[in-house]
């Protein structure tokens, strides 16, 4: 049978106040990427997306950002290597002092794409990951799209998983449409429900302009602050099982 991972970036509260309807959606999931501290959460939303995890057997993973709580951590920034590996690894023991079974680490926002062309950037992110998988002893994937931070999880010793979105639009070359052009966000439920099936079944995903992009994928994510959230999850989630592919958490 086939199986994939279902994912959402969770425990997003900003000033104490929730982006997205947490516990409707660990209802879903297999997989919480869970923010910490960087870009949004907190202390308080950390403790309560690992009891939410708990409760609803779901797997956590670590979502650091660039340090940009005023941005959501959708300004790319030019720090220093050392001073991003710094940030990114405070980021990741809060969330483990805040009783996280860390099993997997995914860059969010503007970081995200920006370890995908900047090998330096990629290089901090991987050292970040590395400190604290030796901490656990074990090695921690890193999650995204391919680019430089395949090269950098694999000179740091780490595994790479590849990542699909299901609600957002993409270009071409594989990378996401900037959330400030046309066609960046998907709104209905049943058309990303079918791109999920597609992705599992076809490992592609269709571009803005048709073209057929390779993804392989072992995630599917459903931002959880997007629009409609926990309606596009519930329907890619029934979709799934309705074709026969199991839901599970891989790391």
């Amino acid at each position: 049978m086939a199986a994939i991972d279902l994912n959402a970036d969770l425990g997003e509260s900003v000033d104490g106040v929730p982006t997205a309807d947490d516990a409707a959606m660990f209802a879903v999931v297999s997989s919480a990427s869970v923010a910490c501290g960087g870009h949004a959460g907190d202390a308080a939303s950390m403790a309560d997306a690992v009891a939410r995890a708990a409760h609803a057997g779901v797997t956590i993973g670590a979502h650091p950002s660039y340090p940009d709580r005023a941005g959501f951590g959708r300004t790319r920034q030019a720090l220093d290597p050392a001073d991003l590996r710094s940030s990114v690894s405070t980021q990741l023991s809060a969330l483990a002092a805040a009783g996280a079974d860390i099993r997997y680490v995914k860059p969010h926002g503007a970081l995200y794409h920006a370890v995908r062309d900047d090998r330096a950037q990629a290089d901090a992110v991987a050292a970040a990951v590395a400190d604290l998988s030796a901490r656990l002893g074990r090695p921690l994937p890193v999650l995204g799209l391919p680019g430089e931070i395949v090269a950098a999880a694999a000179a740091a010793g780490l595994p790479f998983r590849g990542e699909a979105f299901l609600d957002r639009g993409y270009l071409p070359d594989g990378a996401l449409v900037p959330r400030s052009d046309p066609g960046a966000l998907l709104h209905d439920p049943d058309e990303v429900a079918a791109r999920a099936v597609r992705l599992v079944r076809e490992r592609v995903v269709a571009a803005v302009d048709g073209t057929l992009v390779p993804a392989d994928a072992v995630s599917l994510c459903v931002h959880g602050d997007s629009p409609g959230a926990v309606a596009m999850a519930r329907a890619v989630r029934a979709a799934l099982v309705a074709d026969g592919i199991r839901i599970a958490a891989p790391w």
